[in-house]
């Protein structure tokens, strides 16, 4: 997804919400101190009272957006940037991007990291995996190669593997 339909999709504080607890709970909030159903939506808030344990939560509870000042607008922009940056982004330039502190910035790159470290669903390569002109091994060694400049692409000594 790119800026202009993070833009799109979400204009709001409130379609970031929305959008997170279909995600989340399908639209049944669960509680996510005591796992009870029981709830009820508080009004002109966008929170929801747990009528089991009697506290007050919202859906960014437990993630990574939970305890932040930033707009939720700005975190799905960022998750944006920094999954579609080829050679990742700076704190720096997430931060101008953002128009945020680079600190800020920062904070926010490693909370994305760390999510993403944290897949509890392992089975996403899993089947047949189709790579295309990849080839195997390490750099030259020296003394390997007889005082020639190492070569690039299909003229190197690396084992193709390809089908």
């Amino acid at each position: 997804m790119n800026i202009i339909e993070v833009y799109r999709k979400f204009p709001t504080h409130a379609d970031c919400l929305f959008h997170l607890e279909k995600a989340r709970w399908n639209h049944v909030p669960v509680c996510p101190y005591c796992g009870s159903k029981n709830s009820t939506p508080m009004l002109n808030e966008l929170r929801h009272h747990c009528n089991a344990c009697n506290t007050s939560y919202s859906v960014t509870v437990g993630a990574i957006f939970h305890k932040t000042k930033v707009d939720l607008q700005k975190w799905f922009l960022a998750i944006s940037l920094i999954l579609n940056a080829k050679k990742g982004i700076s704190a720096r330039q997430l931060g101008r991007d953002l128009e945020v502190n680079k600190n800020t910035a920062w904070y926010m790159e490693m909370r994305i990291r760390k999510a993403m470290t944290q897949i509890t669903d392992l089975t996403m390569l899993e089947g047949i995996v189709e790579m295309y002109e990849t080839y195997v091994g390490g750099k030259p060694r020296k003394g390997d190669n007889n005082d020639e400049p190492p070569k690039r692409g299909r003229g190197i000594k690396k084992s193709p593997l390809s089908e």
